[in-house]
This record gives C-alpha cells, sequence and structure tokens, in this order.
C-alpha cells in the first residue's frame, strides 16, 4: 500500500479534530481511528475493551515491540475546526488539535508510512494507541495497556513513545507527578456577624497551610521541576436545606522526583486534627495509594465542624534516561529532518509516561508536534506544517530505531 501523502496525513488529522472525543466520550472518535487505520495497511486494529484504538504494524510475536501511546480524550471546548493561513503557514484550529491529536496523527501516519514489509524486515511491532481518558485524571486507556504489556500476557515493551506537544524539533523525558486532594466543611447555619468565622475560612486555611508547606519546601529548590506546586482548582460555599453551612475546595499538587507524600500528609493531619477539629492525639495518618486505586476518604469533626476529604489521582513523578537507542535515533532524526539542534523538555503537568514509565522501566519519550501552551486553551491550533515534519522525523526515528540490534 503507498505511503500516506502529506495531504491524506492532513486529512486524518482533520477528522480526527472534527469528532468531538471528551473524557469518557471517545468512542465514535475511536471507531474512526480504527477504520482509518485499517485503510492506512495496518495488520490488527480494533477497539479495545478499556475503548482504546489500537492498530498494530508487524508480527505479533516479533522479536520487538514499540508502543507508540497517544491520547484520543480531550478536554471540554468547542472551537470551530477551520485551517487558516497564519504567519507559519496552514494552521489547523480545533479542540485537540494540539493535545494531543496532532501527536496521535502523528503516531498513526509514520507507523503507516512504514509499513508492514519494514517492521517485518526488522522483526519488529509497532502498536499504536489512540487512549482513553488521560484527561481525566484516570489515565483508563494507558493502564489497559500498561497492564495488557506486563510481561506474562505479552511481552514488556522494548520502547515506549508518549504522543504529547513537544514541537517538532524537541523531546521530553521528564513529568512532574501529581496528587488531588478535595475538602468538604460544614457546621450550622449561621449569621455572618457571629463569632465564628464561618466555614469558608476552613477551605481558605487548608489552601493557605498547603502553600505555606510548598513554599517552605521550595526554599532552596531553583527550578520549577523540583519545586511543589500546588494549585487552586475550584472554591465554593453554599448553604443546603438542612440549615448547613457547607465549603467545597479542590486543591492539584504537582510532585517533583522522589517527593514523600506521605511526609505531607502526615503534617497535614496534624494541623487538621489538632488545630482544626481539636483531636488529640491526632489518628493514624493515611498512606497515599496509587492513581488506579479508589480514592481514599478520611472523616473528621463533629457537629460544630466537620471535615470531609478525599485524595485521588496520585501519580509520581518520573524521568527517562537520556542514553538509549530511543533517544539518540530521535537526535539524529531531528537533526537530519529539521537541520536544527534538538533539545530536551522536562514538563510540570503528568501524561500518560507517569503510569507506563514506572511499571514498564524501557527506554521512553514524549513527542509530538505542537505547541503545549495552547494546551486546553480557547486558542488551540496546530501548524500543519510542523505536522508533517513531525510525521518525517518519527519515520525516520523509527527507521533508525529499527536498524539497531
Amino acid at each position: 500500500m503507498p505511503e500516506p501523502t502529506r495531504t491524506e496525513a492532513v486529512e486524518l488529522l482533520t477528522r480526527l479534530v472534527e469528532i468531538p472525543s471528551f473524557s469518557r466520550e471517545e468512542s465514535e472518535a475511536s471507531s474512526y481511528l480504527v477504520g482509518a487505520m485499517r485503510g492506512l495497511g495496518y495488520d490488527r486494529c480494533q477497539v479495545d475493551a478499556a475503548g482504546n484504538a489500537v492498530g498494530e504494524i508487524g508480527a505479533a510475536d516479533a522479536g520487538r515491540t514499540v508502543v507508540l501511546l497517544g491520547h484520543i480524550d480531550t478536554v471540554f471546548g468547542n472551537i470551530p475546526v477551520r485551517v487558516e493561513n497564519c504567519s507559519e503557514g496552514p494552521t489547523l484550529f480545533g479542540r485537540g488539535s494540539v493535545d494531543a491529536k496532532g501527536p496521535l496523527a502523528t503516531f498513526t501516519a509514520a507507523a503507516a508510512r512504514l509499513g508492514p514489509d519494514w517492521a517485518r524486515r526488522n522483526d519488529i511491532r509497532l502498536v499504536v494507541v489512540g487512549a482513553v481518558e488521560e484527561e481525566a485524571a484516570t489515565s483508563k486507556g494507558a493502564r489497559f495497556i500498561r497492564d495488557r504489556f506486563d510481561g506474562k500476557q505479552e511481552p514488556v515493551p522494548d520502547y515506549c513513545l508518549i504522543g504529547e506537544p513537544s514541537g517538532t524539533t524537541r523531546i521530553t523525558l521528564s513529568y512532574m507527578g501529581r496528587l488531588l486532594l478535595e475538602m468538604k466543611a460544614d457546621q450550622p447555619m449561621m449569621h455572618s456577624a457571629g463569632p465564628s468565622p464561618g466555614v469558608a475560612t476552613a477551605a481558605v486555611d487548608l489552601w493557605n497551610w498547603i502553600n505555606d508547606y510548598a513554599a517552605c519546601f521550595n526554599r532552596e529548590r531553583a527550578k520549577s521541576f523540583d519545586q511543589l506546586r500546588p494549585s487552586l482548582r475550584e472554591i465554593r460555599s453554599w448553604t443546603d436545606e438542612n440549615m448547613r453551612d457547607l465549603a467545597w475546595i479542590k486543591i492539584g499538587i504537582r510532585l517533583p522526583l522522589n517527593f514523600e507524600v506521605d511526609a505531607l500528609l502526615t503534617n497535614l493531619w496534624q494541623w487538621v486534627c489538632e488545630d482544626k477539629v481539636g483531636l488529640t492525639p491526632p489518628p493514624e495518618p493515611p498512606s497515599v495509594q496509587a492513581a488506579d486505586a479508589a480514592p481514599q476518604e478520611f472523616q473528621f469533626g463533629n457537629d460544630d465542624l466537620n471535615l470531609k476529604f478525599r485524595l485521588f489521582g496520585h501519580e509520581p513523578a518520573w524521568r527517562s534516561s537520556r542514553n538509549s537507542a530511543l533517544v539518540r535515533s530521535f537526535l539524529a532524526a531531528i537533526r537530519e529532518q529539521a537541520a536544527v539542534r534538538p533539545r530536551f523538555v522536562s514538563k510540570s503537568g503528568t501524561s500518560d509516561m507517569n503510569v507506563v514509565g514506572p511499571a514498564w522501566q524501557c527506554p521512553i519519550v514524549a513527542y509530538g508536534p505542537g505547541d503545549s501552551n495552547l494546551d486546553h486553551t480557547p486558542n488551540e491550533h496546530i501548524s500543519l506544517d510542523e505536522y508533517w515534519q513531525a510525521i518525517q522525523v518519527l519515520e525516520t526515528a523509527l527507521r533508525r530505531l529499527g536498524q539497531q540490534t
């Protein structure tokens, strides 16, 4: 089958962006991508039990396996899909064009350009995945793939690529970790002029405590990747029909490498129990669970002030080695196709690298076209020239990787 041309690659991306695929609503996009893979000559294609779009090129029992793990879901937002001529050339606007259908379409087209004959000659299997629920903090699709390639059902991959925007000349090696914390506080309804500070103060106090803890931790850490980075995601207060005042807060905490989450929770629990609800000595603090475990819930206090906590979405930070055949193949491919010096990137967010990296322990990088500053924004768009160049870089990198022994 002929290699997909630039026009065909652009059509693939445009159609993929046109199909809404918010987290947990990816089925139509997954079905489309599987059909597109089949039309591009993939050997095996399916929507798997998790809802992922999966296409494979090469023998199922090949000596080496490369998993190209993108994600097909997006955050919410309706951005009219269109191509405009901008300063960087023809540009595709639309939700997911950068994060991360651009990288996923890059994986799909580059693998198709290599084709089954190349894969068999090099005894290599390419597994392209459009994973579901990456944006939902559950990473359902990536966890399903992680568990499929567990060394028992199927071999642990020899190499893995994560589909995230890095720009065509940059390779991402590291992602920060994450912990999500929610607290709901409630107390009897009271007048705002009364002696109590009000239930919303409990939410503000929690945010201030975590922010102060982070400031202390970060005092001698100049690089943002090495810092503890909390963010206030949501906060609100209201009065319910039972005449109780309530407040709810959601905090996200970005975690540096080797951060001791349990130490944070121990200090937090001591502050909550002793300073907020007067519970001395405090009960045994929780030990944080992996993100694929059920959320942990804890409750303290009494009728005068009740605090209910929920911990979830924990992922440790991950850093990959620069010294691997995968990295060397990308460095050479970028120099060949873009004629510039490649750069390494560390990201302050999380990705499916955090999910599969610790389990597989194989060489792993994230790569894809697009400006990550446009992730989740109302102006999300991708240069089609950059997209095509990324396909060529990836194709070249995989060809070089196939030559490794």
